[in-house]
């Protein structure tokens, strides 16, 4: 057998110089090409992922929303790697997740969700993907303030609790003790880096008491698209005026007597703005400061932090965000 090359073509005879078979130069490139990614999406896959300065077998780990991941990865460090389930911008109040969300949970060995209620869609997604996995509760321990009552009287658990940083130091160590009983090996880190954050936190407390008070406290007032900002309203001397959607969730609508109620409400209180988070329809709040002459602050971060190159990439700078939104509106 012999192989012969002209023309751009290979050439393979066999016996007696019959040409058996043959493969131009182009074919074999794209043959190369093909085993090449095959390779980067399965042996090599495991390798890229493993994080610096680790060894052996590290958890999986997957925050369902992006602000939880955030905070996540600041206990993990360089330990281990955090991805988010919900993606930038989506509101987890209506997240359907698909096939491939359902892959990732069930690849992980680390769940960490908000709890609370928050996650609506969670208990079905897991009975569906089956397996096992750590599950850390962030909000594991906390007391929930109560929703006002909407019309028939019923009060949902407000789920919000990480819009006051204070509660987020709840989350950091409930984080942190997940982690650690996940992977023994990291709990160092784990303890140092989750010291080092709950410093910011209560960095972060003052910071937004020293704005505040350049809100006179008569002009402390919010109006909201949903039942959101509570726990921040609580902690930092703001009166809940009224939402627009009488709900903890994003997913109800309101009835036309709710809102001739916040119409009246605006207007026998004297607020002075509405703030409604990203993604929020603001035709209603529009029409309301219409009737009322209040102003409408749109953008607030509140399910989600932004993209790397946006206003509010990280849990922190979320929180900053909203501070001055919410502060620059009213002072």
């Amino acid at each position: 057998m012999s192989i012969d090359l002209a023309g751009g073509t290979i050439y393979v005879k066999g016996r007696g110089g019959a040409h058996i078979a043959l493969l131009t130069l182009v074919s074999l490139w794209a043959l190369a090409w093909a085993l090449a990614w095959a390779l980067a999406f399965t042996g090599n896959s495991a390798v890229a992922k493993e994080p610096a300065g680790t060894s052996g077998n590290v958890p999986k780990a997957l925050a369902v929303e992006t602000f939880l991941a955030d905070i996540a990865r600041s206990v993990a460090g360089d330990r281990l790697v955090v991805e988010s389930l919900i993606p930038v911008g989506v509101d987890p109040h209506g997240f359907e997740p698909t096939p491939k969300d359902a892959k990732k949970v069930a690849a992980c060995d680390i769940l960490i969700v908000n709890g609370a209620g928050f996650e609506e869609f969670l208990n079905k997604l897991l009975a569906n993907v089956g397996g096992k996995r750590s599950v850390i509760v962030a909000a594991a321990g906390l007391a929930p303030r109560g929703a006002r009552p909407d019309e028939d009287g019923r009060h949902e658990t407000d789920p919000h609790f990480w819009l006051d940083p204070n509660h987020v130091i709840k989350y950091v160590q409930n984080i942190r003790d997940g982690l650690v009983s996940a992977d023994p090996g990291g709990a160092p880190g784990y303890a140092r880096n989750a010291e080092s954050y709950i410093a910011k936190l209560r960095a972060l407390d003052a910071w937004i008491r020293g704005q505040v008070v350049q809100v006179p406290e008569k002009d402390r007032l919010l109006v909201t698209n949903h039942e959101s900002l509570g726990y921040f309203a609580d902690r930092y001397g703001f009166t809940i005026v009224g939402t627009i959607v009488p709900s903890v969730s994003t997913g109800a609508s309101p009835s036309a007597k709710q809102l001739v109620a916040i119409i009246d409400a605006v207007k026998k209180t004297g607020a002075r703005a509405i703030f409604l988070e990203t993604g929020t329809n603001p035709k209603l709040a529009r029409q309301i400061a219409q009737e009322t002459g209040i102003k409408v602050v749109e953008g607030l971060y509140t399910h989600s932090v932004s993209g790397p190159g946006g206003d509010a990439p990280t849990y922190i700078d979320m929180i900053r965000f909203n501070t001055r939104a919410v502060v620059g509106a009213l002072r």
